[in-house]
């Protein structure tokens, strides 16, 4: 499933700048990093961290949780560089 989200996520890296480096922290489902215009699921320190669940994430890829709602529902917790989670919205639009 991991492995999806990925693929996904490195087409959109291939046509638009990231900067900044940002985890998903899926917990025993794994994490996914964005550093250096790539994604992988291989764990590294980033400047940002979302902790979320796999399903989740899903829904927040495809536009289905709002993540200012997902924040203050509880179902995403943000830590480390805020201003690197706000430039994910213009990686995913």
């Amino acid at each position: 499933m991991l492995d999806q989200i990925v693929e996904r996520m490195q087409s959109a890296l291939a046509s638009k700048a990231f900067d900044g480096s940002l985890k998903f922290d899926c917990g025993d489902d794994g994490v996914i990093v964005l550093a250096d215009g790539t994604a992988t699921t291989a764990d590294q320190d980033t400047d940002c961290t979302i902790k979320i669940s796999q399903d989740n994430l899903v829904k927040l890829l495809t536009g289905k949780l709002n993540p200012m709602t997902g924040v203050m529902m509880g179902k995403l917790k943000v830590s480390g560089d805020m201003s690197v989670a706000m430039k994910l919205g213009k990686l995913l639009g």
